[in-house]
């Protein structure tokens, strides 16, 4: 799908890969509508892309969000939130949190722009997941959860789109990125390896999911080798993740 012109909708865009994203997308040409929570760094964004702000929290604004954004071709979900510890002394309002952020929100805001996109037969909506949507990862039960139903709903979606050939659904499954979601988790990441890697690379990933119509996209590449093994040899895969830690 060509972006130049086109009209984008990016969620949790006052920094981290949101930001990285809107940059990306202001270079192609698009025109932008930012949405975030943090409304200092979310207006510098705008200024600096040219693009339109909108102070809001995805989880009871998204109808908000959806007005100021329609008509439009392209809706990048990728706000989101984690949270890292054991699930049993996770409390409950975390659980629910989670889940609205990641999961919810992102279907609403695809349920209310679709039958835009469908009425003109184009368009184009990148769910970020994450590598923990494919794999889960330990520590982070509810995060990987939630992801992984975000996966499984772009899946179903891009089946039930299938005769609009002009609409197309990606999923972009970034590793870890220097961004600030660690310590707004609480927990910092502390791993020497994999390393992170910088927000502006997966918003490329996102960039050229959207213009050749990629169903998925991982960030880095090598990151779908993981994600196969857990598919065909899912024992094998959680001895090996246990010895690596």
């Amino acid at each position: 799908m060509r972006i130049d012109g086109a009209r984008v909708l990016i969620t949790g865009a006052s920094s981290g890969v949101g930001a990285a994203t809107a940059r990306a997308m202001a270079a192609a040409g698009s025109r932008l509508l930012l949405a975030g929570r943090d409304r200092q760094r979310l207006h510098a964004v705008a200024a600096e892309t040219g693009g339109r702000a909108v102070v809001g929290d995805v989880t009871t604004d998204a109808p908000v969000l959806a007005e100021q954004a329609t008509p439009v071709d392209v809706l990048v979900c990728n706000a989101g939130a984690g949270w890292a510890g054991a699930f049993a002394g996770m409390p409950l309002r975390d659980v629910n949190e989670l889940v609205a952020v990641n999961l919810t929100a992102p279907m609403e805001l695809a349920r209310l722009l679709l039958p835009g996109m469908i009425e003109e037969r184009r368009g184009h909506v990148v769910f970020v997941s994450s590598i923990a949507g494919a794999v889960g990862v330990a520590g982070e039960a509810v995060y990987s959860a939630a992801k992984a139903g975000l996966v499984v709903f772009a899946e179903a979606l891009r089946d039930e789109l299938s005769e609009f050939p002009g609409i197309g659904v990606s999923v972009v499954f970034p590793g870890v990125v220097a961004t600030p979601f660690f310590d707004r988790r609480g927990v910092p990441y502390d791993r020497r390896w994999p390393r992170p890697i910088p927000p502006e690379r997966v918003a490329r990933g996102i960039v050229t999911a959207i213009r050749r119509g990629r169903s998925e996209c991982y960030v880095p590449g090598w990151l779908r080798l993981p994600a196969r093994l857990r598919g065909a040899a899912p024992g094998a895969f959680h001895r090996l993740t246990r010895l690596t830690g």
